[in-house]
């Protein structure tokens, strides 16, 4: 098989494609920042992030896209850790087959100072040109369950003691097909 007919196998194969998606939970004391969409027939949350880019690493991916979509200067932050990892593997409605996706899920602490300064929204590109317009809300981690948070990390994050809380394993279930329906 040659490399031209492979890639376009890969190009029309569900999940042959990885993607990698930097994330952060963003604490000011118990609420976490959370990007809220909210479309004609739909409402639901993610935390602030995005794919990363080629040839970046994963830091400059998390420092940019917080910059991007927060206003936040990570160096200015406490923390950094890596909470969670999440597998995504979700048919989606396009042309285009989907990509696996790998949801890396940092933590980051700050002060409720620095706090006022970030963005209260965050405006997405489309393909189109155009935007899409998020809502940073400040939510009690706590009550992060009940929401349509995408990866659906609610029910895990809603669990911790509290907002520093260690984490026992890294690996959340993933989200495939069988447990989940694009929205």
């Amino acid at each position: 098989m040659t490399a031209t007919s492979d890639e376009s196998t890969k190009s029309t194969v569900p999940f042959s494609r990885i993607k990698v998606r930097t994330g952060a939970l963003v604490f000011c004391g118990d609420e976490v920042a959370l990007i809220r969409r909210d479309r004609a027939d739909s409402v639901h949350y993610t935390p602030p992030g995005g794919n990363v880019e080629e040839g970046e690493d994963l830091r400059q991916a998390l420092r940019r896209e917080l910059a991007e979509e927060l206003d936040l200067d990570i160096d200015l932050a406490d923390g950094g850790d890596l909470m969670w990892v999440v597998d995504q593997r979700v048919t989606r409605p396009g042309p285009t087959p989907p990509p696996r996706k790998l949801h890396l899920i940092y933590r980051l602490h700050i002060t409720p100072g620095l706090r006022a300064t970030l963005a209260e929204q965050e405006r997405d590109e489309l393909p189109d040109g155009g935007h899409e317009i998020g809502i940073v809300e400040w939510v009690d981690y706590r009550k992060t369950a009940a929401l349509p948070l995408f990866p659906p990390i609610g029910p895990a994050l809603a669990a911790l003691d509290h907002p520093r809380a260690a984490v026992a394993d890294a690996a959340l279930d993933a989200v495939t097909d069988e447990n989940y329906t694009w929205v």
